[in-house]
């Protein structure tokens, strides 16, 4: 069986978060973005190595159709968002995945595209899942407005004055992303085509560059539709409300199943945050700098709550407690960090462990990790994974040491709860109409015996009654030629032997399992904020608020 890497420091083992404690769905669906967020990792590679973009092409019409290009240059390569405004008539406006019609379609093409690329995507990018792209292409994306507040910046600015900052910040984004697709989703490039640039190593990094990319298109449409609409006394959007601006995402089921699909990579995902705590709790003394800087991450984390809002049941209690939490963390450690003794994050740590609610434990996770990017930024290479490396099944393993190894890993998987009705109340499929995946209910509706892999828990406890009635110095190989259907679990406890974050360690098919807690858990690694649960199944949420603008790469780096 193939070895992770050791990454983890012995030294640093007794700061370090058991998975028992960091992986369970009611944690991981409280978890903030870090600076250790793709989106994050992409705006300081962009800053350091010094990218420059330009707008290449933006011919629009006064209704927002056309089409635009903007040209992202790096040290090596040059990547192009070509977007593609449309009119879309109120009555088609849909933020589900179903709709056929969006106002604005894009493509991140790879290079510069000449007139027969923009012809080729012209025919293709607008029809999204029903037109094919090439490999020359690295994602798909599409975008609705929101409407009323596009419409007001536009009238506004049209009559030569700034929109209302608090209308802008009740909202927070002019338009929202329903999909982003890459790594090989309708002719696209695959991403083990592009993995082996530096630029496209840490995950998801073309499909942050497009939202990035997408955000600047946003607000350069809202000025120019002024402009077309007000003339020579329309106004340019103020560039304190243009930071304050980011991407919306409306995002369902179908990002969920992919933490489940990937342990390897959600064990390093979760392991570089983990690690990062770890490393800072365990500084003996405060660095220089680093009290003040944690103190503008706790401000700009209590602005970013105050402007949160959801109107969904579970959340709003969630919020006010995390209100509360950023208040007494800012109260707390203003004498706690001026203390002379040792170790003085790791203090405010196990005090916030102590005191605080979830949300405000990972809201304070995110601030310790701020002002400490020396010390931590690398663990950003951490973040990938060869799964290819971790698939073959070590058939030599005897029985009893994957039964050891399950004893300690899959403790949480009750054998008794998937008796019961309420705990195997649902399955996973993949939906016909769309291909995304769903989550049907087992007891009243069809579809059962097409059920995806993804009841781990249930798995894992089959897997355990037949391993403790065999031979404990049976080979695994000689097991699974008797028992095949335990190859897929035996190839997870085997990832997870030496990944131990790769599991979710719940019932995933369970009658109260709550999708969004792993759509928050991908969408904050991601770097997704403000958090706005419209069901148990779907969420809004922001990217790139209150990050820098093409023309701004220098500035100061975000902290909320």
């Amino acid at each position: 069986m193939t070895r992770a890497p050791d990454l983890f420091a012995p030294d640093l083992a007794r700061f370090r978060r058991s998975p028992k404690t960091v992986m369970r769905l009611s944690r991981l669906g409280a978890a903030h973005p870090t600076r250790l967020s793709f989106l994050r990792i992409l705006l300081r590679r962009m800053r350091t190595e010094g990218w420059q973009v330009d707008r290449r092409l933006f011919d629009i019409d006064e209704r927002g159709v056309g089409r635009a290009v903007y040209c992202v240059r790096g040290p090596v390569r040059t990547y192009s968002l070509v977007a593609f405004g449309h009119d879309l008539p109120a009555d088609e406006r849909s933020d589900r995945v179903i709709a056929t019609a969006w106002d604005a379609t894009f493509a991140l093409f790879d290079g510069v595209p000449d007139a027969d690329d923009l012809a080729r995507l012209q025919a293709n990018v607008p029809l999204q899942e029903a037109g094919r792209i090439s490999q020359r292409e690295l994602t798909l994306s599409r975008a609705n407005r929101s409407v009323r507040l596009f419409d007001h910046v536009v009238a506004t600015l049209a009559e030569g004055r700034q929109p209302d900052a608090n209308v802008l910040a009740e909202t927070g984004y002019l338009m929202r992303t329903t999909a982003v697709y890459g790594s090989g989703k309708f002719g696209a490039a695959c991403h083990g085509d592009i993995v082996d640039r530096p630029e496209m190593s840490a995950p998801f990094q073309a499909e942050m560059l497009t939202v990035w990319l997408i955000r600047a298109f946003t607000v350069d449409l809202v000025d120019h539709l002024a402009r077309l609409r007000g003339g020579p006394n329309a106004a340019r959007l103020d560039d304190d409300l243009r930071r304050g601006l980011g991407v919306g995402n409306s995002t369902g089921l179908g990002m969920a199943p992919f933490l489940v699909r990937h342990p390897a990579l959600l064990h390093n995902w979760i392991f570089a945050r983990e690690e990062a705590l770890a490393r800072v709790r365990a500084q003996p003394v405060m660095a220089p700098g680093t009290r003040a800087a944690f103190a503008r991450a706790i401000s700009a984390a209590r602005e970013c709550a105050r402007q949160w809002r959801s109107a969904h049941p579970l959340q709003m209690p969630r919020l006010a407690g995390l209100r509360s939490d950023l208040d007494r963390i800012e109260r707390h450690s203003r004498d706690m960090l001026q203390a002379p003794d040792p170790q003085p994050w790791d203090r405010l740590w196990r005090w916030g462990e102590a005191s605080l609610t979830l949300e405000g434990q990972e809201a304070l996770l995110a601030a310790m990790l701020e002002p400490h990017g020396p010390l931590i930024d690398d663990l950003g290479d951490a973040l990938c994974a060869d799964e290819a490396a971790c698939f073959d099944i070590d058939g030599a393993m005897s029985v009893g040491t994957l039964r050891a190894i399950m004893a300690n890993t899959y403790d949480w998987a009750d054998a008794g709860a998937y008796g019961a009705t309420e705990g195997c109340a649902r399955f996973w499929y993949v939906s016909e109409d769309k291909l995304e995946p769903r989550l049907g209910e087992r007891h009243t509706e069809p579809g059962a015996e097409r059920e995806l892999p993804l009841d781990i828990g249930r798995r894992a406890a089959a897997l355990s009654a037949e391993l403790e009635t065999a031979d404990p110095e049976e080979a695994i190989a000689h097991l699974l030629l008797r028992m095949p259907q335990h190859r897929y679990m035996v190839r997870r406890v085997q990832i997870a032997a030496t990944r131990p974050y790769a599991e979710i360690r719940d019932n995933l098919i369970s009658a109260d399992v709550m999708p969004i807690d792993m759509l928050r858990c991908k969408l904050a690694c991601f770097g997704a904020r403000q958090f706005d649960p419209r069901s148990d199944r779907w969420v809004r949420i922001n990217l790139f608020q209150d990050a820098p603008f093409p023309g701004d790469l220098n500035g100061p780096d975000i902290a909320r």
